[in-house]
């Protein structure tokens, strides 16, 4: 993370947030109210709306900071050792045997508690 000193909101950027969100809500509800239209027009204005409320989010000091965030978080991803496929197929496997094996655990442990329970009540 970087250690940069935290920048305080004005209302400005406030104001500019609430806009974006209101871009983003009235983009949804236009695209739910012009139903006639094209649903390739509805979704590429939806997308451009979106667009252009992301861009006047970012010019707000929240924003600068959800993108470096981002940022930051695409290198650190970089940076993580996958497993490989035989790796993955093999634990994949070991889930699997062991669900089976519980299930089976857990039947056998309530077919036993159904059979004690019906030597008690006498419904057997």
């Amino acid at each position: 993370m970087n250690s940069k000193s935290q920048v305080e909101a004005s209302s400005l950027d406030t104001v500019k947030l609430l806009l974006a969100v209101g871009i983003i809500v009235s983009g949804i509800y236009g695209f739910y109210y012009l139903d006639s239209y094209s649903q390739l027009l509805r979704v590429l204005g939806l997308l451009a709306l979106v667009g252009v409320a992301s861009f006047i989010a970012y010019t707000t000091a929240v924003g600068r900071t959800v993108w470096e965030f981002a940022s930051s978080s695409k290198v650190e991803v970089r940076k993580v050792v996958w497993p490989s496929r035989q790796e993955t197929m093999q634990t994949t496997l070991i889930v699997f045997v062991m669900v089976l094996i519980m299930g089976i655990v857990l039947w056998l442990f309530d077919m036993m508690l159904s059979a004690i329970l019906k030597a008690l009540t006498g419904t057997g």
